[in-house]
């Protein structure tokens, strides 16, 4: 059995998926054009902080939470129109979980280049 390896899955991921920039997502942000989603594990956000304005949603509820026809769904917590704008640690992670949400059929779906790592470095304030 030939096992692909999560670098791979990671690289098809990349090439299906539309990545943004932190400049840009604080655009998106400012304009209230985009739902942030920070699929982190609550572990690294009570660690590392988070963004404000963003939506934490850990990474192994995201499709529970995002289906209206689950019972995890979460009824008001993102306007389903608007940008899923994904991110985690570094990127691999929101990648992975990006394509998910495309697959699931969520069009206008994004995620952040260089992930929590490079939003510190950003316009955007870690509280």
């Amino acid at each position: 059995m030939k096992i692909k390896s999560s670098q791979t899955l990671v690289s098809e991921a990349l090439e299906k998926i539309k990545t943004i920039t932190t400049d840009e997502a604080f655009k998106m942000s400012t304009d209230d054009k985009c739902n942030l989603i920070d699929i982190r594990d609550i572990r690294e956000l009570e660690k590392d902080g988070r963004l404000e304005k963003s939506n934490h949603i850990p990474r192994g509820m995201l499709e529970f939470w995002l289906d209206p026809d689950s019972p995890y769904f979460k009824e008001g917590k993102l306007d389903m129109n608007k940008e899923m704008v994904l991110f985690c640690a570094g990127g691999l992670r929101s990648a992975l979980a990006a394509k998910t949400l495309k697959d699931m059929g969520f069009e206008k779906v994004s995620h952040i280049d260089g992930g929590f790592s490079a939003l510190k470095q950003s316009k955007f304030k870690i509280i």
